[in-house]
């Protein structure tokens, strides 16, 4: 059987958007921490971004005691990610800003704010549903599938190669073993990736043999000599042609990917995650689930898991929660269950705190990745906990 993931390069329109939501909110966090920020002070905000033709609007709620400019940092977002010519889609100097940001809603406030809630607690910002799976294919805990193809993007983003723009996006196509149930082999790689014509001299065929090269050594360890591999299967994507000159951004869009890629049995639940602060719980609860999942398979106590988050507005603990270890349990999903809500603190403020989610600079980080990094949420700092406790 094959299993596919995808993943999309930062300058992907809609990631694009999501970078620029979470530089907002890492400059609002910036501003406020020299304001003496606390937990009771924090700043509120859920933050729209659509990008298309050129024009940015930039919408949502905000509640803040500090000013920081908006415009800027959309285009500084846009230039930053190479976005400084028409000939790659998308020129942030002359790009468009609508800001259309409101205050947040008095009566969402009063129920995440620990001053006003009845209960004097942060409480989840929005009802809502949140997934955390982990597996034990790879040393990250992440299907194999989903970490390759993370590190094709990366490799494209990286390579310096100014013929690959800003814009792309892959996949990657596993065997596995039908009794086992394990990874085999790469089967199938594709790519595809806007080209600045500027820079290419000669055989425009020689583009594809250098993406493929370029693949191949970041995959390395997993590719053989029967790998196909597939490049810009249209034919042609000039760089003219990409990013919001040919596809719209929307903030949010591409959570499947940047979850857990589609692998089966990785759900995906919540609403986009980059774009808020951290006690709505789209956010923190994501990194939450995943920090829990991560743990179980960690520990050996399965090696596979799935951790299901619920949340009503206004309360900080979980509404409920469900395990799934599709049958690799150590012991009884439903115990499993008793063990998480004894031993993890899932509450907004429990979360905000342990995963440092009020720094400005894990905003900056997190919409190229949510995994695969020094996150706090990506330790496996539970493991004897969980262990003494599942007994």
């Amino acid at each position: 059987m094959q299993i596919s993931s995808e993943s999309v390069k930062v300058g992907h329109p809609d990631v694009v958007a999501d970078i620029i939501a979470a530089n907002i909110i890492a400059a609002i966090l910036d501003e406020e921490k020299k304001q003496k920020m606390t937990l009771a002070n924090m700043p509120h905000c859920g933050i729209e971004v659509f990008l298309g033709k050129g024009i940015c609007v930039i919408g949502g709620e905000v509640r803040s005691r500090v000013y920081v400019d908006i415009d800027k940092i959309a285009r500084n977002s846009v230039i930053e990610l190479g976005y400084n010519h028409a000939a790659v889609g998308l020129n942030g100097h002359l790009m468009g800003v609508m800001n259309a940001i409101i205050p947040q809603s008095e009566d969402i406030n009063q129920g995440t704010s620990c001053l006003l809630n009845k209960d004097r607690e942060i409480g989840a910002g929005d009802q809502g549903i949140m997934y955390g799976y982990a597996c034990d294919e790879t040393p990250e805990l992440l299907p194999l599938p989903y970490v390759l193809v993370n590190k094709l993007m990366r490799a494209f983003e990286y390579c310096q190669d100014p013929i690959f723009a800003p814009d792309g996006k892959g996949q990657v196509s596993v065997d596995y073993d039908v009794k086992t149930g394990r990874p085999l082999r790469v089967a199938k790689v594709l790519m595809s990736n806007a080209i600045d014509y500027r820079f290419v001299k000669g055989d425009r065929l020689k583009v594809r043999d250098r993406a493929k090269k370029l693949a191949f050594e970041c995959l390395k360890d997993c590719v053989d000599r029967k790998t196909e591999f597939l490049f810009n299967p249209t034919g042609e994507w000039n760089a003219i042609n990409s990013c919001s000159a040919a596809d719209s951004g929307v903030t949010g869009r591409k959570l499947v990917v940047q979850f857990y890629g589609g692998y089966p049995g990785a759900q995906l639940g919540g609403g986009a995650v980059v774009n808020k602060t951290p006690e709505k719980v789209d956010c923190s609860a994501a990194f939450g689930a995943r920090h829990v999942a991560k743990n179980i398979v960690a520990a050996g106590l399965a090696s596979k898991c799935s951790v299901q988050l619920a949340y009503a507005i206004g309360i900080a603990e979980p509404f409920s929660i469900y395990v799934n270890t599709f049958g690799t349990g150590r012991i009884a999903d439903d115990r499993l269950e008793k063990v998480i809500q004894d031993t993890f603190d899932l509450t907004p403020e429990g979360m905000i705190e342990k995963f440092n989610l009020l720094d400005g600079d894990v905003y900056r980080k997190i919409p190229r990745t949510f995994f695969m990094d020094d996150y706090r949420w990506e330790k496996t700092d539970m493991v004897k906990t969980l262990r003494k406790a599942a007994k």
